[in-house]
């Protein structure tokens, strides 16, 4: 590795030396004179020309990427992964950054029989992970995606009977097997990224425990990144540990040499710094959300304009609402520099070819709940040195790389943790607990998590499912919470689905939880704010966000297919996120007529449009309107009645229950300041907002949730007050 030169020195960076390559001696050996081995591992040399899975010839792609293949660490550890999988049920394999774990294993199991032809299930922590690698390994496999191989991930889906290899997000194995508790369907599952541990994957270890003693024949592979693998060999007793080294590069680590104020700024000032003075290479920011990546594509495209760059250069987004052609780009060659601005889904999930330089802010947003408040939110917080550590190598993947971390030394030695905290112990558990009773798991004080949730925590799930009326008093799941289970849905919106024919309105409650699932509709990008603020307008409701997001929809359906795009961009929509609410639309009310929850016209007939402005949107005014927005209105509240909140004397907002005071966020359409509103999202930023708000009736609150306004439990103070004086009004 070159010294540093001063080229370095304009980004503000003090030096660091390069890490060490890779210990060579780690690599592990494989013996390819055996020829009983080469028959059963998936193309090796001596296979034959023809496809097994089409019966058709390779094709020259096939080769090609056969080539690559072979250079991967993990080909060389096919033949001991084969042949400790075959010695074991459970298999813990490590496997860096960069190895080729997640690509290559699955094909090295599925062409040795190991799964004894049945399907095997992969699960990715990420629906854009999920998608990536299945079109990759189908790619590899030189088969049709969605036949041999497919993919599985929340309200989209691509494979058959047929398929052998099948991709998923943790979630959706762990929403099959509350319908097949033995995954007789499987031969083998294989839980990738492990370490990441979510929620889905923490309760998937603790149903595998057992699983694997009734299904002997199941074997179970758990792929790490990290040396977390320790931790997960003892969870199972003591299995086995296959270590696959990465192919890495050295790289040069930069830190800032005092903090930074505004770590977006420098961000978006780093990558041109990069673009204008450092060799080619591709470049890798990590940001924290889809917004913030939009605008810093938008601030980087700027700042080269002013200083006249014309070095060729492509700035491509990776976030999870992407859809599957825009996330295949970032694999794609461009003319000149390629700049990837990702969200953390880049630290481990995926791997871009190419990239050099790795900038990294620090931060990544992250579920944060407080039990006692019923809070749960999604705050900007620091990395763990483990996170740093990864987000570094992605820069060493294909020749020395630099890293160009955005806070100084001394703040990563001293203020990141080492291992980012299980999701289960900063996170609301209510949809776990409701799986778990769907499952027939009634026990979950000891059901055996690898790290238990705080015993406040399950304590509060249980609570709030027994508010929804999902669980009756002596927690045994309902006909109601049976129902719920069968939705891929927060509790709470899958609570007003059920609910939403009683109240004669189940197609507009449909759109607005499509709506409220499918991630940021309305752009206001920073140099067209006030534009994009007046576009907005025209679907506003004045009751509240939930029946604007009704408007977006209708209005957005009642474009041609042909003009959608364009209708997008000239009213600040987002494309992507209307085309996703659709199909959830579809995937969701095709579960309720599956279950009955659909009145018999409500099967194919279009919803209502609520407008407020004559705008040109399609809708109804006068009496008819007031009626059935009160309905979807009162619907609502049949789910979100816990999270509501009262205006104050002095004007602001306080939380039902707790009292704390909170802000409409800056977003909402609500025209007025009403009395009672519920909310859909509470944020933590520079104060605390509630976001996605609509009028409701302080009568409905205590007609739907008595057992929950319970006035003697209550802190003296407005709100106990206002609700007193609703029951007094209902008692006379």
């Amino acid at each position: 590795m070159d010294s540093p030169n001063p080229k370095k020195r304009k980004f503000g960076f003090t030096d660091r030396p390069p890490t060490e390559t890779q210990d060579s001696t780690t690599t592990l050996s494989s013996d390819k004179t055996n020829e009983n081995f080469k028959k059963e591992v998936l193309n090796d040399e001596s296979s034959p020309d023809i496809n097994r899975w089409t019966n058709a010839p390779y094709s020259s792609r096939y080769y090609r990427l056969l080539e690559d293949r072979k250079k991967l660490p993990a080909w060389t550890a096919r033949r001991n992964f084969i042949k400790l999988v075959k010695r074991n049920q459970v298999l813990v394999l490590v496997g860096e950054t960069g190895s080729g774990k997640t690509t290559q294993m699955t094909q090295f199991a599925l062409e040795a029989g190991l799964s004894g032809m049945r399907p095997i299930a992969i699960t990715q922590p990420r629906r854009v992970a999920a998608m990536s690698v299945a079109t990759r390994v189908a790619e590899e496999m030189d088969v049709e995606l969605g036949v041999t191989v497919g993919y599985s991930i929340r309200f989209e889906d691509k494979y058959c009977d047929k398929t052998l290899l099948k991709f998923m997000t943790d979630g959706m194995l762990l929403k099959e097997i509350t319908t097949d508790r033995t995954l007789s369907n499987y031969g083998m599952v294989v839980l990738d990224e492990a370490h990441e541990r979510t929620i889905a994957t923490d309760v998937l270890f603790g149903l595998f425990k057992d699983l694997i003693k009734l299904r002997p024949d199941l074997k179970l592979v758990i792929m790490s990144a990290t040396l977390e693998a320790k931790k997960f060999q003892e969870y199972f007793g003591g299995c086995d540990i296959l270590r696959v080294p990465g192919s890495m590069h050295p790289v040069e680590i930069f830190y800032t040499v005092e903090p930074e104020r505004d770590y977006f700024e420098a961000s978006v000032r780093t990558v041109v710094n990069i673009h204008m003075a450092e060799p080619e290479g591709d470049i890798l920011l990590f940001l924290t959300g889809e917004e913030e990546i939009e605008n810093a594509r938008k601030e980087i495209e700027a700042m080269l304009s002013r200083k006249n760059c014309k070095d060729p250069i492509t700035i491509l987004p990776l976030y999870s609402s992407l859809p599957p052609s825009q996330q295949q780009r970032v694999f794609q060659s461009v003319e000149g520099r390629k700049v990837v601005i990702a969200t953390n889904i880049a630290e481990t999930s995926i791997t871009i070819d190419g990239i050099v330089y790795v900038i990294d802010p620090g931060f990544s947003k992250q579920k944060i709940y407080n039990p006692r408040g019923r809070i749960e939110s999604l705050l900007v917080s620091p990395i763990s040195k483990a996170s740093a550590q990864q987000r570094a190598g992605r820069a060493g993947r294909t020749r020395p790389g630099k890293c160009f971390r955005l806070y100084t030394e001394a703040a990563f030695n001293k203020d990141l943790v080492a291992e980012t905290y299980p999701e289960i112990l900063r996170s609301n558990i209510a949809s776990v607990v409701l799986s778990l009773k769907k499952m027939g798991i009634d026990d979950l004080v000891h059901f055996d998590f690898m790290d238990p949730p705080a015993p406040e925590t399950m304590m509060r799930a249980l609570e709030e499912l027994n508010y929804l009326k999902a669980l009756d008093d002596e927690g045994e799941l309902t006909t109601t919470g049976s129902l719920m289970a069968e939705f891929p849905l927060e509790p709470q919106l899958s609570k007003v689905l059920v609910e939403a024919n009683e109240h004669s309105a189940a197609l507009e409650l449909l759109i607005i939880v499509a709506m409220l699932s499918c991630g940021n509709v309305f752009l206001r990008p920073r140099e067209a704010a006030r534009e994009a603020d007046l576009a907005k307008s025209q679907f506003s409701a004045p009751e509240g966000d939930h029946l604007t997001l009704l408007n977006a929809f209708n209005s957005y359906r009642s474009v041609p297919q042909s003009s959608a795009r364009r209708y997008c961009q000239d009213n600040f929509l987002n494309p992507r996120s209307l085309s996703s609410a659709v199909n959830i639309y579809d995937q969701l009310h095709k579960i309720m007529a599956k279950h009955n929850l659909l009145a018999p016209a409500a099967s194919s007939a279009p919803a209502i449009s609520y407008n407020s402005a004559p705008a040109g949107l399609p809708g109804s005014r006068g009496a008819h309107r007031d009626i059935n927005l009160e309905r979807v209105r009162r619907a609502l509240v049949t789910g979100f009645f816990q999270q509501v909140a009262y205006r104050s004397v002095r004007g602001h907002y306080l939380l039902v229950k707790d009292n704390q005071s909170v802000a409409l966020h800056p977003s909402s359409t609500l025209q007025h300041s009403p009395q009672w509103v519920i909310y859909h999202e509470f944020i933590h930023t520079s104060k605390n907002y509630i976001r996605t708000v609509s009028d409701i009736k302080g009568e409905w609150l205590i007609e739907i949730a008595p057992h929950y306004f319970s006035t003697e439990d209550m802190p003296n103070g407005e709100v106990k007050s206002a609700l007193v004086n609703l029951y007094r009004s209902r008692r006379s």
